[in-house]
């Protein structure tokens, strides 16, 4: 799938700029939006034939997300690799019973898994359901914004020596700012609170943007000459409408993305796209997240309701790049025929790649109950027609 015309990273800068590269660049496993379960990593790594013994390591503990490895990373054509935080461990702790795996990470937000059947961890317990005043959201112990270095160095380092320069995208802190708010406070809550107790929650927002702007700022002092791409993100959409209406979007979120967003230009030391990660219905904002400049949307759930490629691509296709969308993983990647997943990823092919301006990554993350087959499908068919 390689060319030795373009490096990675310049096919991928190629198609941010909206121009056509050599072909398609690929993403899987680059982002916690666009990654691959650790069981289907395992059977895709047995496919290949390479099932000799080898540490995998972990990009989300939550999701059980694998980081693919650079030797399968070159022989997939993936175009991308992610550099992710190293949080400090000492902040985190796991326990069980005879039914669930917990686990409590450093926001103080309890997870758990199903010992039986389980495939990756739920919220279980909300540390703020119960703290809806100010005065008491002032006595909350806040993590951390600073972490370790020495991970992102060392893959930095490896990536300087590469002979094929991959595109890095750089991700901060672990959801957005109106997203950890329904981390923090419960999804019931925290909407309730949007509407009806509007300074609280733009008092947790504000504290959650300060947290962002101090570990951006930190990272972009460090790294500033290699970020390229950075990654940011708000699930504000479910399956078929919106979490919020357009207008309380832009009177509380919008300002705070923006400042972040303006926040990071100032401090970076070239020229960044921002790539930002919204699942669900989120059609109506996106005229906002232009606006704001936010250059390419993540994982183009076209299943959501509004989220038709053909439409995106006609209506936006000229102001954001779309990292995603190359097929459903709701039901065709797991459920789907041979010949569906193949109709899919061409029609997606079809409707979003001309002119360039798009990323091939499968809509959100690859799931343990995807065919190998399926999966292989989706890779040879973006071979045979997602080149120029």
């Amino acid at each position: 799938m390689m060319s030795c015309n373009y490096s990675s990273m310049k096919r991928v800068i190629t198609a941010l700029e909206h121009r056509e590269p050599d072909r398609i660049p690929f993403d899987l496993g680059t982002t916690a939006g666009s990654g691959i379960h650790i069981k289907t990593y395992k059977r895709l790594l047995k496919y290949l034939g390479k099932n000799d013994i080898r540490d995998i390591e972990i990009l989300d503990k939550v999701e059980k997300l694998a980081i693919i490895d650079d030797e399968i990373s070159d022989i997939l054509g993936i175009d991308t690799v992610g550099i992710f935080p190293d949080f400090p461990v000492i902040e985190l702790s796991d326990k069980e019973d005879k039914e669930y795996h917990y686990y409590r990470d450093r926001w103080n937000i309890l997870f758990r898994m199903p010992k039986i059947s389980g495939n990756y961890l739920d919220i279980y317990q909300f540390p703020l359901s119960d703290i809806d005043t100010i005065a008491d959201l002032k006595n909350y112990k806040w993590p951390s914004p600073y972490y370790s270095f020495d991970k992102i160095e060392e893959k930095i380092d490896k990536w300087d020596e590469g002979k094929n320069k991959k595109a890095l995208v750089y991700v901060n802190m672990e959801c957005g700012i109106f997203e950890f708010g329904l981390r923090l406070r419960g999804f019931e809550n925290f909407l309730i609170d949007v509407y009806s107790n509007s300074k609280y929650a733009c008092y947790l927002m504000d504290r959650i943007l300060e947290l962002k702007m101090k570990s951006w700022e930190k990272t972009i002092e460090k790294f500033g000459e290699n970020i390229t791409i950075i990654f940011e993100g708000d699930d504000l959409g479910s399956q078929d409408r919106p979490f919020l209406s357009v207008e309380i979007y832009k009177k509380y979120i919008k300002p705070r993305h923006k400042k972040l967003f303006d926040f990071i230009r100032k401090i970076s030391k070239k020229n960044i796209y921002i790539l930002f990660h919204s699942c669900g219905a989120i059609y109506s904002f996106i005229p906002d997240l232009i606006d704001i400049g936010v250059d390419i949307l993540n994982p183009v759930q076209v299943s959501a309701a509004g989220m038709d490629t053909k439409r995106l691509k006609m209506e936006f296709g000229d102001d954001i790049a779309f990292w995603g969308g190359g097929i459903d993983t709701q039901y065709t990647l797991p459920r789907g025929s041979i010949k569906e997943v193949r109709e899919e990823v061409k029609k997606r092919i079809e409707d979003l790649a001309p002119g360039g301006g798009f990323i091939f990554a499968p809509v959100h993350n690859v799931q343990p109950d995807v065919p190998i087959e399926n999966l292989v499908t989706m890779l040879e068919t973006l071979k045979e027609y997602g080149v120029y």
